[in-house]
């Protein structure tokens, strides 16, 4: 088997945002990452409709085209479907410590904070909290009900991190990719994986001697 410098659990879902999901499979194949993956039947229709991407239904034939797609190792992206209960997501024993649904649509943001598991993303993201490992959840949708601020209020409280895909522009986007990077990096950086796309707020006043402390 080969060897990976981790492994992290990626579930996309069937919210607004696909383009994030694509962007971070795509940097954490290019740091060495094993992902495990599950996307909903949802997001399929979401790519369909956001983007030019032509993502197979079946799960095999996932699995090869994301492979290609982003030029991964063999077994580096491995594709589960909604029901594949001896998965490894779907135990504590067998789970990666880290696991992120992007974009999180709010009905799986619902069905997480009640604990429904009533498919593997949903089952993969329970083992996350009862396991208390990483969690993070990526919303998107505006505005928010009372519901949806509740249901990240209760899993705030259990422990998954709240990470909307909200970008900011202090950095003076330019494309849509850009702004998509903010929120991936943000990501990234939740789950500790290095990016050089993306300064960080300060980073370049700790770089540059041209900036001496003021004396005030």
């Amino acid at each position: 088997m080969a060897e990976f410098s981790q492994r992290i659990t990626l579930a996309i879902t069937g919210a607004s945002g696909v383009q994030y999901a694509m962007r971070l499979m795509e940097c954490l194949v290019a740091a060495d990452v094993q992902v495990l993956l599950m996307i909903s039947r949802a997001a399929q229709v979401v790519a369909a409709t956001e983007t030019d991407l032509s993502i197979p239904g079946a799960t095999a034939a996932q699995q090869t085209y994301f492979t290609q797609l982003f030029n991964a190792r063999v077994d580096q992206i491995k594709v589960f479907s909604r029901e594949q209960w001896m998965a490894p997501v779907a135990s504590g024993s067998g789970a990666p410590a880290t696991m992120v649904v992007c974009p999180c649509s709010t009905g799986t943001l619902s069905a997480i904070a009640t604990g429904a598991s009533n498919n593997l993303i949903e089952r993969a993201a329970d083992v996350a909290l009862k396991e208390r490992r990483q969690l993070v959840l990526v919303p998107r949708e505006a505005p928010y009900s009372e519901i949806h601020l509740e249901n990240m209020l209760k899993l705030t409280r259990m422990g998954a991190v709240i990470l909307p895909a909200s970008p900011g522009f202090y950095h003076k986007p330019e494309t849509i990719n850009d702004m998509v990077d903010f929120v991936v990096a943000r990501i990234l950086s939740q789950i500790g994986i290095e990016q050089s796309f993306m300064p960080r707020w300060g980073e370049a006043l700790l770089q540059s001697d041209e900036n001496p402390p003021s004396h005030d």
